[in-house]
């Protein structure tokens, strides 16, 4: 294979020189693809990463582009009508009840989603150790393909659900869009097929008008069917040929049409607001024809879309440094390459950025300025030579992992693939093809590339943002003047600072590992000759991956009510100036071509830092952790553009209901306790910078008590020296220092709050609560989850299924380590207000009988089938026994050792027991908005 790309790559030098024919990709050699004589296509992969676990998915080349007026809503109606009855699994949930029973959880391992152009199903994350599992999943997707039962009265209780999905989703984003695509897309199908549909549409349509849609659009010769995992992949190709063959394909087929947009000579220009909307926005997209199949999926393709990468990315950290002073019009601004919004046919160089209140024009001319900068002066070396040491490094990372990738990673791949024409050659091949092109790009390179670009014609300007008399919006002239005007500006080329300077300028002198001895889970413990504990746990379950916690008592604990909001706050310290000598943007600059990330993280009792590398970077890695606990930068400017950001968050927030709502909740549940309050933009004037530094700096001064963990491939004979470096040198400061008990304790007794509030859409959101305490035990942790999922069947199945009165509920029961052993259990959802009487009846009398009588033994094993199969897969990956060792080194817990006997030992009746020691405690908050 390799031999072949080198030859397919000096082909592509001269073509593409020469301007001559396409290099096609090949096809990755691991992947089973194939077309049956009725036109379905599929694609097939073994992959034991997780092992006896598979993905199912049907693709349909069909969405809300494919329905006529009429019919608005229809392709959206059908996806969900598939889990209401089909041929071989007839009955309203029938075939979810069948998943659920073997593992698989609605939402998290069976769903779809409905677009403009396309359908998705999945099955993802099925056990298939169990006899005939494959098998039935292989058959729902044939029972998808086009043998869905669309019975009537299921279509009918589906109405009610899609009505309250709609309802759910109705806010100012949803409303903005409404607005703005009849216009960017007028003259095109586009303008009108938001896949939600009309709600006239979904609650009146003719039984047979969405039977004559679904016969009419879900064929074979549009479907793609994606099977990968734990199997036998000769072995599923025949399964679905026996299977899928017999489809017929249907005589005189309707065409589908892929819609075109229109071009527009003169900019269209859009300025929407909504009263809901809290934030000004402004987006600018150039738009040009989609590329060919062919094109995409050849050697060139890949090439340009490099070339294309490598500008999005340099044009967006040129804003980024904008970003980051005091005096800079927008809070964030971005360059990206891609659809064009919504549009299959059509792509667009979009520039967009989020502004300052009341600054549109002056963002508008700073995003065009920087743009025309670079087309007048290009790139810089340096600037490319970072793009392309990060892009190495990110394909070196996959390739090095190459055999521990998750089944889901192949099984977006080939869904993307068969809805947009994507190549998917594999790892190894783009691998070695990266290592290939890049030598051939520098600036010169892409300086040209960039000047073929259109940023002017087939254009439009979006503008968003709050509806409120006292802003006032530049007219649609205004703005095209003001970019004609700002393009006559002369301008001066782009420079950046050097940065040749190690990270850390001074090492400090080396510690010691003072003593080594072999401890819990596997692991070795190495004690510091400051104090400091490391723990290492060698893994196999990335082939280049390592991860590191730190934790040690505090927190926001060590501060008073009076500083609460600065220590909210602190974590973000070394995210706004930066570390060592290096500022915010100039340390990602120095980090290019390194797999590192590190951040600090400060919880209510704890600090520490969170950090990953591969194997090649570690002693990077762990100089960022050094810095953190040493070196935190302050940078008064960055911090001034940060406060910006805040205030422009906060200054409209009250637009929004659900930011009432939320209050409401955390008034009731905590009364005026000043460490709960949500920040306001009154607060952000009492902040003082100074203060957080000092605050940061009392957090991370006392790393002697502090735990590092590393789990991944580590080879401690390497580690050795780069821990004795950076770790045993950080400062011992006070170990004194411990967690302080703070009151965070919810209100006793019963509160019931009702208000109004006026909103667009009109909807009644709810929330209920039950608290107490209870002991903080595995047991009871096990317990309450299970409790939580019981929950969830249920008022799925009553609220949604059987009231068809909201789109979904969501419930939440957990018990805390701070405060301990406070228990709370949740269940919030959105309804109409005409329904909420009778759903809140029906949803408290649900816990209550799970109190009194236990919960149905069916839902109790289906949540315990998943649990059990959750569980077998999380204890292969790094991330799980990073939490298993740090939470049993820091707090003394073992999670690991017993869980899976309590589970199996675990039966109704215990669930039935603490869902009525919560109740009995006799502690609950209702609070429902309503609208005026």
């Amino acid at each position: 294979m390799k031999r072949i790309l080198i030859g397919l790559f000096a082909l592509f030098v001269f073509s593409y020189a020469q301007g001559q024919d396409l290099i096609q990709l090949p096809l990755d050699t691991a992947v089973i693809y194939g077309k049956l004589d009725n036109g379905l296509t599929y694609y097939i992969r073994k992959n034991s990463y997780p092992e006896n676990q598979a993905d199912f998915y049907i693709a349909q080349k069909v969405g809300s582009m494919q329905e006529e007026d009429s019919q608005s809503g229809l392709a959206h109606f059908l996806e969900h009508m598939a889990f209401n009855g089909t041929k071989h699994y007839p009955g309203r949930k029938t075939m979810l009840h069948y998943l659920e029973k073997n593992g698989a959880q609605f939402g998290s391992n069976v769903n779809a989603y409905t677009s403009f152009d396309e359908t998705v199903y999945n099955l993802s994350n099925i056990p298939i150790t169990r006899s005939g599992i494959l098998d039935s999943c292989l058959l729902i997707l044939h029972d998808w393909s086009g043998f869905i039962s669309l019975e009537n009265k299921e279509i009918d209780q589906e109405r009610k659900i899609i009505k309250e999905e709609w309802r759910s989703r109705s806010g100012a984003v949803s409303r903005i869009w409404d607005k703005i695509l009849p216009v960017l897309f007028e003259g095109s199908k586009y303008a009108n097929r938001m896949p939600i549909g009309s709600m006239d549409v979904v609650e009146n349509f003719e039984y047979q008008e969405l039977k004559d849609y679904y016969k009419e659009w879900y064929r074979p010769d549009l479907q793609g069917i994606i099977v990968v995992g734990d199997f036998d992949a000769k072995d599923v190709e025949t399964k679905i040929k026996n299977l899928f063959s017999d489809i017929p394909k249907p005589k005189e087929a309707k065409e589908r049409i892929y819609y075109t947009v229109p071009d527009n000579e003169e900019p269209i220009t859009i300025i929407a607001t909504d009263p809901e909307l809290t934030s000004t926005s402004i987006a600018l997209h150039f738009k040009y024809d989609t590329k060919s199949k062919e094109f995409k999926q050849s050697i060139q393709g890949v090439y340009s879309s490099i070339l294309d990468m490598f500008i999005s990315h340099i044009l967006s950290a040129r804003y980024r440094e904008i970003a980051q002073k005091s005096d800079a019009p927008f809070l964030r601004a971005s360059v990206s390459n891609g659809a064009f919004l919504v549009s299959r046919t059509k792509m667009a160089w979009n520039i967009s950025a989020s502004c300052k209140e009341g600054q549109i024009t002056q963002v508008l001319e700073a995003l065009i300025r920087e743009s025309e900068r670079a087309k007048k002066f290009g790139f810089l070396d340096s600037e490319v030579d970072r793009i392309k040491e990060n892009l190495l490094q990110a394909y070196a990372n996959s390739y090095n992992n190459r055999d521990k990738q998750r089944t889901e990673t192949y099984s977006n791949e080939y869904v993307n693939s068969f809805i947009t024409d994507g190549p998917i050659p594999g790892i190894e091949t783009m691998y070695s093809l990266i290592k290939q092109l890049l030598p051939q790009i520098n600036a010169d390179v892409l300086n040209n590339y960039f000047k073929s670009i259109n940023l002017t014609n087939n254009s439009s300007i979006v503008v968003t943002g709050p509806e409120k008399s006292q802003l006032v919006y530049p007219s649609a002239e205004e703005l095209v003047a003001l970019i004609k005007k700002t393009k006559l500006e002369d301008l001066t080329p782009y420079q950046e600072e050097s940065l040749d300077e190690p990270l850390i300028s001074q090492l400090p002198e080396k510690g010691k590992i003072v003593k080594i001895e072999e401890s819990e889970f596997d692991t070795n413990t190495w004690t510091l000759s400051n104090g400091v504990k490391v723990v290492l746990k060698n893994t196999d379950f990335k082939d280049d991956q390592i991860l590191m916690r730190s934790v040690s008592p505090g927190g926001i604990s060590l501060f008073d009510d009076h500083e609460i909001f600065n220590a909210a706050l602190i974590p973000n310290i070394p995210s706004i100036g930066g570390l060592g000598n290096f500022n915010n943007v100039n340390i990602g600059k120095k980090l290019a071509g390194k797999s590192v990330d590190a951040a600090c993280s400060i919880t209510q009792i704890t600090q520490g830092v969170n950090m990953s590398s591969n194997k090649k970077d570690i002693e990077t890695a762990l100089q960022l952790v050094y810095l953190m606990y040493t070196s935190p930068r302050q940078d008064k400017q960055a911090f001034d553009a940060y406060t910006e950001q805040l205030k422009n968050a906060l200054r409209n927030a009250g637009m929004q209901p659900s930011v009432a709502f939320r209050d409401s909740i955390s008034h009731a549940m905590y009364g005026d306790n000043p460490r709960t309050k949500n920040i306001e933009i009154k607060d952000i004037a009492t902040l003082d910078y100074n203060r957080m530094f000092e605050m940061y700096k009392e957090c991370f001064e006392h790393a002697a008590p502090a735990i590092f963990t590393f789990v991944g491939t580590i080879d401690e004979e390497t580690l050795r020296p780069l821990v004795e470096q950076y770790l045993a040198t950080l400062p011992v400061g006070d170990k004194n220092k411990g967690i302080k008990d703070r009151d965070l304790k919810i209100n006793k007794g019963k509160t019931i709050v009702h208000f109004t509030r006026d909103m667009e859409t009109p909807k009644t959101s709810v929330y209920n609560l039950y608290s107490g305490v209870l002991d903080y035990n595995q047991k009871n942790k096990i317990a309450l989850n299970i409790f939580n999922q019981v929950l969830d069947l249920v008022f799925t199945r009553t609220i949604r299924e059987e009231e068809g009165g909201t789109y979904g509920v969501n419930s939440n029961v957990e018990i805390s380590q701070f405060p301990l052993g406070q228990t709370t259990l949740t269940m919030s959802y959105t309804t109409d207000s005409s329904k909420v009487e009778n759903l809140n009846k029906i949803a408290l009398q649900e816990i209550k009988r799970i109190a009194e009588e236990g919960p149905e033994l069916t839902d109790f094993n289906k949540v315990l089938e998943f649990i059990k199969k959750n569980h077998a897969d999380r204890i292969k990956t790094n991330n799980y026994w990073l939490s298993i060792i740090n939470t049993y080194n820091f707090y003394g817990e073992d999670n690991y050792t017993l869980y899976l006997n309590l589970v199996n030992s675990m039966t109704p009746n215990d669930i039935k027991n603490i869902a009525k020691d919560i109740l009995d405690q006799d502690n609950f908050i209702e609070v429902i908005m309503f609208p005026i």
